[in-house]
């Protein structure tokens, strides 16, 4: 899933601050651009594995545009991290389905141009969740 980072530059007084909007509570800081994106990786991931532990609901990801045009972000510079969620959502299990051929071939199709997505199980269990976590 890619999370969007919002960015707020730093100087020679002050680190580069991160904060992941859609993770409530989730910041970190780097000494340079590079190394607070990467900083922010591991604190979203301690992050998420956390709220996996206390079976906590894992969030989701939202668009760049939906929290760029908030005040608390201005002037702040954009990146998106791609985390793996499904390793926080518990075991994987094999599940045996059926869907229309048609269908099918969509969701294969739009997973050849998305690698996001990484594979058809990944497109299906991401679309699953937007919907659960959306109700």
């Amino acid at each position: 899933m890619l999370y969007p980072i919002a960015i707020h530059q730093g100087d020679e007084q002050h680190a580069w601050g991160v904060e992941v909007p859609d993770i409530p509570g989730c910041f970190s800081a780097g000494e340079d651009l590079d190394d607070a994106m990467a900083m922010a990786k591991e604190a979203m991931e301690g992050h998420l594995e956390l709220l996996a532990e206390e079976g906590a609901v894992i969030p989701t990801a939202s668009k760049v545009t939906v929290h760029s045009a908030k005040p608390d972000y201005a002037g702040c510079i954009w990146a998106v991290v791609d985390i793996d969620i499904t390793k926080y959502l518990g075991k994987a299990e094999k599940l045996n389905i059926t869907l229309p051929g048609y269908l099918l071939n969509r969701i294969d199709e739009y997973v050849k141009y998305h690698p996001e997505q990484k594979s058809r199980s990944g497109f299906l269990a991401s679309a699953a969740l937007r919907v659960l976590q959306g109700a």
